[in-house]
């Protein structure tokens, strides 16, 4: 049985477009803003889904219609067969939402003490609430804060608390917009790997992110979003075929850089920056355009690599 379905589903803002004092109440010139349109999707127990999609394209605003904090403008929509704007204590137990720039713990008091008030929310027994605090922060490497008021904590500390708040309770669905935002490499690292432990457990993820690392490494679907429309919903492995017969091609000169008239003639200029160019060029062909290259122009270093994810994603961006 699938675990969240939506048919056609749009938010759509009003705002009043004459800002007279007096005018605007007698006309008011409706202006209407459709943060999303007709998005339908389905998604399955045990997935991990990554939502993407430009800034404004309606990723977050999905991600709030199916935790129930917005309600559709229209459309159909059931989580875990529940209405979420319903707010069903059922469904709100079975549910955990992070969002990496709103605050889910209390700032004046310590995460312990967060975490104390969540177990009376959600009605944890007692033995199974100290068990997960003491298993999921040794996991997270932060069982020595927990008695620390949050708002002394670092960024690093805060995000892999708010984490452990948000499933305390064993919900069967986490939610997680940008989890990693503003993190340093150690503190992401971490919450990748617990990302990838919560999931090989059962869990269903729904990841909203703009580092590419955290969908690269977390999920195994990616849905796009753009101007409040899905215009891509298929595995990472498919996306990632898609670009299977091309490389990149990292060249670093070490004097003289040739023009990007010259450079074209060995594949596709992506860019180029002082005294290096990435080049797009077909696996078949790498080898010996880079061969050829080196003879003509003196490198100090060359890169090979797969396309970056980033680039894939951007390239769907343009095609709508």
């Amino acid at each position: 049985m699938s675990i969240i379905t939506a048919s056609n589903l749009r938010k759509t803002y009003r705002s009043r477009g004459n800002r007279h004092i007096i005018g605007g109440i007698f006309k008011p010139d409706w202006r209407y803003k459709h943060a999303v349109e007709e998005v339908s999707l389905v998604i399955e127990p045990g997935e991990s889904v990554a939502f993407l999609g430009p800034n404004g394209a309606g990723k977050t605003t999905t991600t709030k219609m199916l935790t129930g904090l917005i309600y559709p403008s229209a459309g159909k929509l059931k989580v875990l067969g529940y209405t979420p704007f319903d707010r069903n204590h059922n469904f709100l137990k079975n549910i955990g939402l992070v969002m990496g720039n709103k605050a889910g713990l209390n700032w004046d008091l310590s995460a312990q003490q967060s975490f104390s008030l969540l177990q009376k929310i959600y009605d944890i027994p007692m033995s199974k609430f100290e068990q997960r605090v003491e298993e999921l922060c040794a996991m997270l490497n932060v069982k020595h804060v927990l008695d620390t008021q949050v708002r002394r904590l670092s960024l690093g500390e805060r995000m892999k608390l708010e984490l452990v708040g948000a499933i305390l309770h064993d919900p069967g669905i986490l939610f997680l917009d940008e989890p990693t935002i503003g993190l340093d490499i150690g503190s992401k690292k971490s919450v990748r790997e617990f990302l990838r432990y919560l999931h090989s457990q059962g869990k269903t993820l729904i990841l909203t992110s703009h580092d590419m690392d955290d969908i690269a490494e977390v999920c195994q679907r990616v849905i796009v979003i753009n101007h409040g429309k899905i215009i891509y919903d298929d595995s990472m492995v498919s996306l990632n075929k898609q670009y299977a017969h091309v490389r990149y091609a990292r060249l670093e000169f070490a004097d003289k850089v040739p023009s990007q008239t010259q450079l074209k003639t060995y594949g596709r200029l992506v860019s180029l920056n002082d005294s290096v160019a990435v080049l797009g060029i077909h696996k078949s062909e790498v080898m010996q355009a880079a061969t050829k290259i080196a003879e003509d122009f003196p490198l100090q270093d060359i890169t090979i690599e797969q396309v970056p994810l980033e680039v894939i994603i951007s390239d769907l961006y343009g095609k709508v």
